[in-house]
């Protein structure tokens, strides 16, 4: 199987504002070792009756991936996309193959 790197973009603190509210930036990372594959019809109209949100593709995540990637911003295709939702994960031992976790993404306008 051909997996692909993604660029993830993570969330960090970076301060303040007057009213203490946290100002969060992007940290751009690189993940490799990731399958894509186009989300199935069932999954688009569950995700828009869920979500209001369309998936377009399902990311599988390495195993022993430690980033956080509930709604941020990823880049694949030569394209920007946002993740939704809340990312699957199965148990490490129960899943043969290298990957243990599934996160859906939509297109970023």
């Amino acid at each position: 199987m051909k997996t692909i790197t993604v660029t993830l973009y993570e969330k960090t603190a970076i301060g303040e504002d007057a009213f203490h509210k946290t100002i969060w930036g992007e940290t751009p990372v690189n993940v490799s070792g990731v399958l894509f594959a186009p989300s199935s019809a069932q999954e688009i109209l569950d995700s828009t009756n869920l979500y209001g949100k369309k998936a377009i593709y399902t990311l599988a995540i390495p195993k022993g991936d430690t980033h956080v990637w509930e709604d941020c911003k990823v880049r694949f295709l030569n394209q920007d996309w946002h993740v939704f939702g809340i990312p699957l994960e199965g148990i490490n031992e129960n899943i043969p193959l290298a990957w243990n976790k599934k996160v859906t993404v939509e297109r970023y306008e």
